[in-house]
């Protein structure tokens, strides 16, 4: 039993970790700091999709099953809805690539958006700056 638990819970980090490599960028959009975890992250995903890796998590959480027998979980959340999402039937070499191209253009979508964001924001303190420094003419 506690096998089959550390096992969910290794496939419930694993999801995770997928859903911040893809969407974690609209994190940074309210927390620029998390990026420096998010970037990582993304380019790890992406290429492992690229290279047809195997993820470290699948492997020890394999050997988790195995030693709790591997049987028996057929009709949980886990089984039944996480599986299905990172390990799914009939995966590809060329639906990995589609996969890690999906991670680098939604990221690359909203660091663009941040980036464009932060110029614009620059842009106008540059400007206020000027206005502030620069002395007023007066009509005589």
């Amino acid at each position: 039993m506690g096998y089959r638990l550390l096992a969910d819970a290794i496939v419930l980090l694993h999801f995770a970790f997928v859903a911040f490599a893809l969407a974690g960028g609209v994190l940074a959009l309210r927390w620029p700091r998390v990026a420096w975890l998010h970037l990582p992250a993304a380019l790890w995903a992406a290429a492992v999709e690229f290279m047809g890796w195997i993820c470290p998590s699948t492997p020890l959480e394999n050997a988790l099953r195995e030693a709790g027998g591997a049987a028996g979980y057929a009709g949980d959340f886990v089984a039944r809805y996480l599986l299905p999402v990172l390990y799914p039937a009939g995966l590809t070499r060329a639906i990995q690539v589609v996969l890690g191209a999906i991670v680098v253009a939604a990221n690359l979508a909203i660091y663009l958006w941040i980036w464009r964001r932060r110029q614009r924001q620059r842009q106008r303190q540059r400007q206020r700056r000027i206005a502030y420094t620069t002395p007023k003419l007066r009509g005589g």
